[in-house]
């Protein structure tokens, strides 16, 4: 497990005295074996500066003027809530090692009290980009298309009378206004709330005092006036303040939101029931320490100076804003049923292994599995018709003898949940590997163990130390008749079993009753759910036993191929690339004249483009309509391509405390499939930002836009031979 280190007695502003974190073991190459990369010192980019720059991409996305407008009201939303999480847990793990005197020097070089001071400069400049791009483009081009986001001082007489009326019924009584004197102590500031900072009067006394409103998350953060107008819920509440404090004099109401630390870590090792530990842990993230105050720009300096100095924040953590707090807000007003100012309508379609021919009857996907591997790309291949069609039929069908699964993070209304309970009501035995630590979806997680207990599942939670983050489910068919015997079919993913974010993620998934490959999954999930260890397997690649390993291996490989005149190359997709002795591994491949390329939605510490080092190396990035999730690693191996998915990028957390899996692609039709998808993602033309030796992004001159074309090749008619 990784070490874990305690921070000593502090105000409210730095870390609890008990609070435990991970903290990253420094990398130590080998010199002998590497000497040929060590040599430069900054071949690292900084991970934290490089999630920034993936921020900084996903606000180019808002403020491109190509994109459909309430799409680039979404990316501008989206871009908050990236920016909340950021804060919530790479800056608070910085402060909690800074504070707890165990700052470790990253790769880049830089120390976690560098690293700080870049983050403020950066977010504070992306923020204020953030805000002006609302405030001067976003808000103008949503009124010329007749959708008004407009303040109190706008609203017409009519307006105001519904809006008064609301408060009276609605708002009122929930708000519970909170007063700062002696006999009331400052009220505790919940994470990425949303409050009003007042500042009344005795008109008697002419002593002035401080109160704190929340305004509450329960209400919809644009109040709709009909028309399309929308008012901010703040200054309804704002406006309103009298019918709160009568009898004072209302002199200052600015809006202000602290974000906290909200990462969680749970001392397994010592918890008789990890649900019960993580249940009290989820109860102390809401007192996490602050991390970032964000403040209206007019806000009173005896006003911020009273909220700085009660939350324990420094001058560094204060954000100004000019114009509205929290546009997470937003994806209200981009779910606007506004079609003529979004994407064009796309509806995933059932793959064509898995497509009704001439029948209404839905295809049954055991016998289809029978015939083909089946290499699913979400969105583009319904999830709705494969995967949850797949479970589906196990749970009725009366030949399915077991069904196993591991569930990370799924949606609220789950019909992977409810076919899981149907096959366990049915006496199927059914065997579900629940990841409860899986961050901001603990809660839910938890609902659904207790659920699937209560059906008769057996629940397990994994592996005391390590998150069970792998993407894997298993029927087990009774054949018999057909002279089969005992057949298992596998699903290996690259996403998770959630058929709302499979509508929105890009993903890969592979159905398969390839012997070999079920074999291997049914020793893994002994592993999980019993005491059996089987470090190796034939066609997985699993953390945090053999996938570092097994990909750096492979790519020693292609350098061998290299040298000996065979075809050689090396292509990954991944979310993220930060770990050093894979990223040393590449430098040496492009050092020996092996091509590799890179598609790295996130973060990416390694340099491309170095002389002498990675010359040979190329990085992309796409951001685009959907998010860019699928992991892939494909090596020519000579001429007979190796290729490998799953649900393992390349960051410590995945390769050394998460249980990831990697599956080699079976057949050379699914290998082809991911040849064409890797060819246009890193063809010429195709549109998508470049990583520079400098740690720089720029787009490139490419037109064609990825997911569109992936997009126009589904919407083509389907040939049935």
């Amino acid at each position: 497990m990784a070490q874990l280190a305690s921070v000593g007695p502090s105000r409210e502003g730095d870390a609890s005295a008990d609070e435990p974190f991970d903290v990253e073991p420094p990398y130590t190459p080998d010199d002998g074996a590497l000497s040929a990369v060590t040599s430069y010192d900054d071949r690292f980019l900084d991970r934290e500066l490089s999630w920034l720059a993936y921020s900084r991409r996903v606000l180019g996305q808002a403020e491109d003027p190509s994109l459909p407008l309430l799409e680039r009201v979404r990316f501008a939303a989206i871009f908050s809530s990236n920016l909340d999480e950021f804060f919530m847990v790479r800056v608070a793990g910085l402060k909690r090692r800074i504070a707890a005197d165990v700052a470790v020097r990253a790769a880049s070089g830089l120390m976690p009290r560098e690293v700080l001071e870049r983050i403020w400069s950066e977010t504070r400049d992306q923020m204020e980009r953030h805000a002006r791009l609302f405030r001067g483009e976003l808000v103008p081009l949503l009124a010329k298309e007749g959708i008004e986001l407009v303040r109190w001082s706008d609203l017409d007489r009519e307006e105001q009378k519904f809006c008064k009326k609301l408060f009276k019924e609605r708002v009122f009584p929930v708000l519970t206004p909170l007063a700062v004197d002696p006999a009331h102590p400052f009220p505790y500031i919940s994470g990425l709330s949303l409050n009003l900072a007042v500042l009344v009067r005795n008109p008697k006394t002419g002593k002035e005092h401080f109160a704190r409103v929340k305004v509450p998350p329960i209400f919809s953060r644009f109040v709709p006036l009909g028309n399309q107008r929308f008012v901010p819920l703040e200054d309804v509440i704002g406006e309103h303040l009298k019918r709160l404090f009568p009898g004072m004099e209302v002199l200052e109401v600015h809006t202000f939101r602290v974000t906290r630390n909200e990462d969680l870590e749970v001392e397994e090792d010592d918890a008789e029931n990890l649900l019960k530990a993580l249940e009290k842990e989820l109860l102390r993230r809401r007192f996490g320490p602050p991390v970032r105050l964000e403040v209206e720009e007019s806000i009173a300096p005896q006003v911020l100076e009273l909220l700085t100095d009660e939350l324990g924040v420094s001058q560094d953590e204060v954000f100004r804003v000019d114009g509205l707090l929290d546009l997470v807000g937003l994806h209200s007003i981009a779910d606007l049923p506004r079609e003529d100012l979004k994407y064009p309508a796309f509806v995933p379609t059932t793959h064509r292994e898995l497509a009704e021919v001439e029948s209404a009857k839905p295809v049954d996907v055991f016998k289809a599995t029978r015939r083909y591997d089946v290499l699913l790309h979400h969105p583009y291949d319904s999830f709705a018709t494969s995967v949850q069609r797949f479970l589906e039929q196990a749970a009725a069908d009366p030949q399915v003898l077991a069904i196993k699964q591991t569930l990370y993070r799924t949606s609220g209304d789950s019909p992977i949940i409810d076919a899981l309970v149907d096959a366990a009501e049915a006496g199927k035995q059914v065997l579900v590997i629940v990841e409860i630590k899986a961050r901001f979806d603990e809660e839910a997680n938890i609902r659904w163990a207790r659920k699937l207990e209560q059906a008769g599942c057996h629940v397990v939670y994994g592996l005391v130390g390590l998150k069970t983050h792998c993407k894997l489910a298993m029927v087990v068919r009774d054949e018999a008749s057909s002279g089969a015997g005992i057949r298992r079919y596998t699903h290996i993913g690259t996403g998770n079993y959630n058929g709302k974010t499979a509508r929105l993620y890009e993903d890969l998934g592979l159905l398969t009753t390839d012997e070999v490959i079920g074999e291997d999954v049914a020793h893994l999930f002994n592993n999980l759910s019993g005491y059996s260890r089987n470090p190796t397997y034939d066609r997985l690649l699993v953390a945090p036993d053999s996938v570092r390993s097994g990909l750096i291996e492979r790519i020693h490989r292609e350098i061998d191929h290299h040298r000996q005149g065979r075809p050689a190359g090396i292509r990954f997709k991944a979310n993220s690339v930060v770990d050093e002795a894979l990223i040393d591994a590449l430098y040496l491949a492009s050092q020996e004249g092996v091509p590799v390329e890179m598609l790295v939605r996130g973060i990416c510490a390694l340099r491309p483009g170095v002389p002498g080092l990675s010359e040979n190396i190329r990085v992309r990035s796409v951001v685009g309509r959907f998010l860019e999730h699928s992991r892939v690693f494909w090596f020519d191996n000579g001429g007979s391509p190796s290729v490998w998915i799953g649900s393992a990028d390349l960051m410590h957390r995945n390769l050394d405390r998460r249980v990831e899996v990697l599956v080699q692609v079976p057949s050379t039709d699914n290998v082809a499939q991911v040849a064409d998808l890797l060819d246009l993602a890193f063809a010429p033309t195709t549109y998508a930002w470049e990583l520079g030796p400098d740690g720089d992004w720029a787009p490139n001159q490419g037109t064609d836009q990825l997911q569109e074309v992936l997009i126009e090749r589904q919407r083509r008619p389907r040939v049935v031979g």
